[in-house]
């Protein structure tokens, strides 16, 4: 983040306004901004403060001032955009809410090997995922929080409405707070084995385990559900194998229901068929009552036509006709009375209809509408049999594959276990060079990495199973004793407040490299520790920004509260926190005003904090400073 040299002046609430842009850098300004950075912070009606506008530099920030002035408040106002739980108490007094707002600047174009660079992509990727995209300023990132007199709190994202739990998630990937107890990143030990990865260049090796654990992920998914109940799968084989054998029995043909339904219609009336046949037969045939039949008419009357048209021409397409009527009839005759003859009374094949017809019914209702569909079932049905009939033979194959990767993966992870131990040797010797320059001189810091053994886990070169994931076989721990004679044990059991803190720095100092967090917040971090080291600190935390040759982007953003003139120094920006009183509607009120110091206005907040307000104490503030510009220049 360039440097900012427009001082210009920010309403304070009921005081003098302050001048709150960044204050020149002392030496050669950096040329990028960090990966990402806070901007500016607003902060209004949060516990003392009424109002105020912070704008940051993105490389070493030092914010100082007497006790109770508010300098921790305000590192508790970015606490609640981290997630922290809102209380009534934060609001000021007379106020009905508070509101926090910090405005990040994310850089346009992040280096792939900026160490900031999964943490940017992280958050614009929640972003994007959440629909809080800013398309008309995507490299800005706006979080806020409204904390109401009844306690109730409202986050947001670019000025959209979020859950507190995502509001810190996002801030999670930005901002990280080492102080008091405070959003200690370095403590959790789920993140040592990722920070030492980094460290040691280790990713790509770690990289090939993975892709090994997420194959025999796979596998197993598929030998589970092939597992998942062998009862139930041979229950299965069983319905299926019937399903099967009974539609293929039944020999279905298609159409053969509605054939058989006429059968069995023509079977169960043939009394009634037969006599109504016979019955017109005869009347075509022989006549009835006395009188001929229709045939013998139709002849009489066919010939007379006949006659007709020999003496008139005109009457030959009648008498044509006439004849084709005789010979309908007669075809009509003969069809009737060979249907009649076909008739019979057959109870036995009546039976044989009503059985089939009652097995089709019983499939149709078990498997589908019609002999299509019950044959498509048993199709299917057929293919699944086979499929599950060949179960024991594919739980084999996979059996096989998975024991390869198991396999695989022990031979991957016992190289990348080994280049672990090497690489957590190297970062335990470089952390406790930094504790010894921390006035930790006895402190002693050591990288655990074990293994726990696992029945069904990845098969190591000596025979040994043991549990695995993604990472790999390790379980990764930092381990530190911070007095002499002490045994190292996990770092958040052992560290104090302040040793914590130096922790963190040497920590941090060592995995510059490695940690994605952009924004670090070291509250009172010289607790404990004396000028001389004071000065060791302000570097190491001037070193973080990666201000050096060649590094091209900053890599962290750096804000520290100090009470140390050593420390303060080293700051690219300096802000002094102090406490202000004022009459509001007849009352006396205390606030909280911050102005950025630089030139003789810095010298002299530096003599006071040295103690010595004297010709010889800004002297040696100058010369201080003159010590700091020197490591500075030295160091770019």
């Amino acid at each position: 983040m360039a440097a900012q040299t427009d001082h210009a002046p920010v309403d304070q609430g009921h005081s003098q306004p302050s001048l709150l842009a960044a204050a020149g850098v002392t030496g050669p300004a950096p040329q990028t901004e960090p990966a990402a950075a806070l901007d500016e912070l607003r902060i209004s009606n949060f516990a003392i403060i009424d109002r105020l506008q912070l704008r940051f530099h993105g490389g070493l920030n030092i914010l100082t001032g007497e006790t109770g002035a508010g300098k921790s408040i305000i590192i508790d106002a970015i606490g609640l955009l981290l997630g922290d739980r809102a209380t009534a108490e934060m609001v000021r007094a007379g106020a009905d809410r508070a509101e926090i707002e910090a405005t990040f600047r994310l850089a346009a174009a992040t280096p792939a090997d900026d160490p900031g660079e999964p943490a940017v992509s992280a958050a614009l990727s929640l972003v994007q995922a959440e629909g809080l995209d800013d398309p008309d300023a995507p490299e800005t990132l706006i979080l806020s929080r409204e904390v109401r007199r009844n306690g109730r709190s409202i986050s947001r994202i670019n000025g959209r409405a979020v859950t507190r739990q995502l509001l810190g998630e996002m801030a999670a990937l930005l901002v990280d707070i080492h102080g008091q107890g405070q959003h200690l990143g370095l403590l959790r030990p789920r993140t040592h084995v990722h920070l030492l990865d980094r460290y040691g260049g280790l990713l790509p090796l770690r990289g090939r385990v993975a892709q090994k654990v997420q194959q025999v992920q796979r596998t197993r998914e598929e030998l589970v559900r092939l597992r998942s109940d062998a009862r139930t799968v041979a229950q299965r084989l069983d319905l299926l194998s019937f399903q099967v054998e009974e539609i293929g029995a039944a020999g279905l043909e298609a159409g053969e229901e509605e054939a058989l339904e006429v059968e069995r219609k023509r079977l169960g009336n043939a009394e009634a068929l037969l006599q109504l046949a016979n019955g017109a037969a005869a009347l075509l045939n022989e006549g009835e009552g006395g009188m001929p039949g229709v045939i013998d008419g139709l002849a009489a009357a066919a010939g007379r036509v006949e006659r007709l048209a020999a003496i008139d021409g005109g009457m030959a397409d009648a008498a044509a006709r006439g004849q084709v009527l005789l010979e309908e009839l007669s075809d009509l005759a003969r069809a009737l009375q060979g249907y009649a003859d076909g008739l019979e009374f057959n109870p036995q094949r009546l039976a044989e209809v009503e059985e089939r017809l009652t097995l089709i019914a019983n499939l149709r209702r078990k498997y589908g509408d019609s002999a299509q569909e019950i044959l498509a079932f048993a199709a299917a049905a057929q293919a699944e049999l086979e499929e599950l009939s060949n179960w024991e033979a594919q739980t084999a194959v996979l059996e096989e594959e998975e024991e390869r990767l198991l396999r695989e993966i022990g031979v991957l992870g016992a190289e990348l276990s080994a280049a672990r131990e090497a690489a957590g040797e190297r970062m335990a010797r470089q952390v406790e060079a930094e504790l010894a320059q921390l006035n930790m001189r006895h402190a002693q810091f050591a990288v655990a990495v074990d293994m726990k053994e696992q029945e069904d886990g990845a098969c190591l070169p000596d025979g040994r199973r043991v549990a695995f994931d993604v990472s790999g076989v390790d379980r990764v721990a930092f381990l530190l004793s911070a007095n002499p004679g002490e045994p190292v044990k996990p770092m958040a059991k052992v560290a104090s407040g302040g040793e914590t803190a130096r922790l963190m720095l040497a920590l941090k100092s060592v995995l510059t490299q490695a940690d994605q967090t952009p924004v670090l917040i070291f509250d009172e971090i010289d607790q404990g520790i004396g000028g001389r080291v004071g000065g060791v600190v302000g570097e190491k935390l001037w070193n973080l920004t990666g201000q050096q040759p060649g590094d091209g982007r900053l890599r962290h953003q750096v804000l520290c509260i100090t009470h140390l003139p050593q420390l303060a120094a080293f700051g690219d920006l300096h802000l002094t926190v102090r406490k202000r009183n004022f009459e509001s509607e007849g009352e006396l009120r205390t606030g909280t005003d911050v102005q950025p110091v630089d030139g003789p206005a810095r010298v002299e907040e530096l003599t006071q904090m040295l103690g010595s307000v004297s010709d010889a104490g800004r002297q040696s503030v100058e010369e201080m400073l003159a010590a700091v510009e020197q490591v500075r220049l030295n160091a770019r």
